[in-house]
């Protein structure tokens, strides 16, 4: 059986971009996650040490995200997905959309994205 996590509309301050204004004062990023796993025994016994923990991959996620610029939101959605992967053994696959609400485009928009999805063999074996 496999069940899901869901992050919705993290916002992490970061310097993703290819203009040099992007990367010296930064922008807000909304990224959702949508995390797959297996039935672990933290839903039969109601222990934290028995799920995949949220406050730990939020928290993971954001540092990554923050401490990783990179020009391409595509490359940053591949890497951090790559990165949540290898950190957290208890994911088998993720859905992950980057938004970028404050891109330099002359448009009026809510946001630009990118959407991707991997599974945990895309990076292993």
């Amino acid at each position: 059986m496999t069940n899901s996590l869901i992050i919705k509309n993290l916002k992490i301050f970061a310097y993703h971009g290819v203009n040099d204004d992007e990367k010296i004062n930064g922008q807000n990023f909304l990224i959702d996650a949508e995390i797959f796993t297996d039935k672990l025994d933290g839903y039969e016994n109601d222990k934290l040490e028995n799920v995949l923990n949220l406050s730990k991959l939020v928290k993971e996620l954001s540092a990554f995200f923050y401490k990783h610029p990179y020009n391409l939101i595509e490359k940053a959605a591949e890497s951090t997905a790559k990165h949540l992967m290898k950190t957290f053994s208890q994911i088998n696959a993720i859905n992950l959309t980057l938004k970028k609400p404050e891109a330099p485009i002359s448009a009026d928009f809510e946001y630009v994205a990118v959407k991707i999805s991997r599974k945990r063999s895309d990076y292993v074996g």
